[in-house]
């Protein structure tokens, strides 16, 4: 079977021909029947003896597009049946019979990037405040619960990485000191030895080389992981185990939440409201999918771009909208006004993790990546790809890199690959100039240009104030009440993943089923 994919609209797409094998029974009497159609629409298989067999029709999951190497996109959402606002219509509609018929309703949660909020404050003008309190009378007012942010979420996720990181090269200096490669300059070459090793152990002994493979490469970007598993497996033990913001919330919600509630994790039903279309399919990775309750921690997301085609289908308008307070998992300050990371609109991946590194490795205090202050900046030949060394003595100590959009990627992974890349962290992004710019945001109006109008959900996103992670009280807190402490057990469970390499076909469009 083969299913041919129009009208995308993506970065790269080596083929748009998506296989699926589908398994045929055949008998010694296969070539004469013959294949019958009703006026329903229904296929039925007709043998000679006139036994009807009526045939099941073959379907595309999003597991089938994650376990198939024929395309690669960043628009997969043409597969994607399952997660749309008409999925979300179907829970209100059910919660609002389950009431009637005096049953138990589903808890709906729904949380939102800030990213897209950042969209949705440039487009209509409002503050990013304004947006989230507006956004919380708009689905509370349609039967959602909780309204939540993932900035909180991200807190996590930046704590999560920055340990992960500092575990992994103190990991990488003892391999060196006890193989004797303690310099510097023998970096690119023990990643190349460790590539090439890597390539032919079994599991378990790739599990255990991942533990001091540097660079370490983001992992909060779907699209960046999709290109990796499907086109470059030996590049895996280098990503970082750590979940992205959207799936940390996801454990926040499945588990930490619906212990509070005192419900199991199948009764919440959570929505992501994320600037790009690939979290769909990172919500949809079976990593993520609780066999024992059979649900995902995030079980439809919807692009900031979907809301807005909501706020037409509920004639809501959003710059005449009534205001609700913020709920809890919102990071905001005791005044109550919303804050944010500092660092880039990706996350501020890198910049946290290099200041957090200089003070645990090196003992160096007051560097800021963001201004810049205590670090040494290079743009590259785009200025989707720079570069940030932390020196001591005019020598580097840590040499980290931001690198986005698909050109800048492949020649990252070719550098990897070959063992030539001198870095030791990369924040690696699918999308040109990062989260900010994802599939899923909002386009601007015909008199603004692309570039100016990233610029300005860019200065939107940095508009709000910025509090390190290591101050949030409410995470720190979490980290006792719910994992049972940063070295726990279910810390890396809930907090850390893993990926899988997918095996690459050929030639899809000449294998016949």
């Amino acid at each position: 079977m083969s299913v041919i994919l129009k009208d995308l609209n993506d970065y790269i797409a080596p083929s748009q021909a998506c296989i699926k094998p589908v398994e045929v029974k055949k008998t010694s009497t296969d070539n004469n029947n013959v294949i019958k159609i009703d006026n329903s629409g229904e296929y039925y298989e007709v043998s000679q003896e006139g036994v009807e067999t009526k045939l099941q029709p073959a379907s595309i999951t999003l597991e089938d597009c994650l376990a198939c190497s024929g395309c690669i996109t960043s628009a997969e959402s043409v597969l994607i049946t399952m997660q749309s606002q008409e999925e979300l219509y179907n829970i209100l509609r059910n919660n609002k019979q389950a009431i009637i018929d005096g049953k138990s309703e589903k808890i709906i949660v729904v949380s939102i990037a800030p990213q897209s909020r950042a969209s949705f404050a440039t487009k209509f003008g409002l503050s990013p405040l304004k947006v989230a309190k507006r956004l919380t009378y708009f689905f509370k007012s349609l039967g959602v619960h909780y309204v939540f942010d993932t900035s909180f979420s991200q807190d996590f996720s930046l704590l999560e990485s920055a340990r992960e990181f500092v575990e992994r090269y103190r990991k990488f200096q003892e391999f060196q000191e006890n193989h004797g490669t303690s310099s510097e300059s023998k970096l690119t070459k023990n990643n190349r030895i460790k590539r090439e090793n890597t390539s032919s152990e079994d599991a378990t002994q790739h599990k255990r080389s991942s533990d001091i493979c540097l660079p370490i490469l983001a992992s909060s970007c779907p699209g960046w992981i999709c290109y990796a598993e499907k086109t470059h497996g030996f590049v895996l033990p280098y990503i970082s185990k750590t979940k992205s913001p959207q799936q940390i919330m996801g454990s926040i919600v499945k588990d930490y939440l619906a212990s509070k509630l005192g419900v199991k994790p199948n009764n919440i039903y959570h929505v992501g409201v994320m600037m790009c279309y690939d979290k769909k399919l990172e919500a949809s990775r079976l990593d993520f999918f609780s066999e024992e309750y059979q649900t995902r921690d995030v079980d439809c997301v919807l692009t900031t771009g979907e809301i807005v085609k909501m706020f037409e289908e509920q004639n809501f308008n959003i710059n005449e909208s009534s205001e609700m307070p913020l709920d809890s998992f919102v990071k905001t300050s005791q005044e109550g006004q919303l804050l944010r990371s500092s660092g880039s609109a990706s996350g501020g991946f890198l910049e946290f993790i290099l200041e957090y590194s200089a003070r645990e490795l090196f003992g160096i205090t007051g560097i800021d990546v963001e201004k810049e202050h205590g670090v040494v900046v290079k743009i590259g030949r785009n200025k989707d790809f720079k570069e940030i060394s932390l020196e001591a003595d005019g020598k580097p100590l840590l040499k980290f890199a931001s690198a986005y959009g698909f050109r800048n990627i492949q020649n990252l992974v070719r550098k990897i690959k070959s063992g030539n890349s001198p870095y030791h962290y990369i924040e690696v992004m699918a999308c040109p100039s990062g989260c900010i710019n994802g599939g899923g945001q909002l386009k601007p109006n015909e008199s603004l240009s692309i570039k100016d109008w990233i610029n300005e959900v860019n200065n939107t996103y940095r508009s709000i104030d910025s509090l390190s992670p290591e101050k949030n009280e409410t995470v720190l807190n979490l980290y006792s009440e719910w994992l049972g402490g940063k070295d726990s057990p279910k810390c890396k469970t809930m907090l850390r993943t893993q990926y899988h390499a997918v095996e690459t076909l050929t030639n899809p469009l000449a294998v016949k089923w």
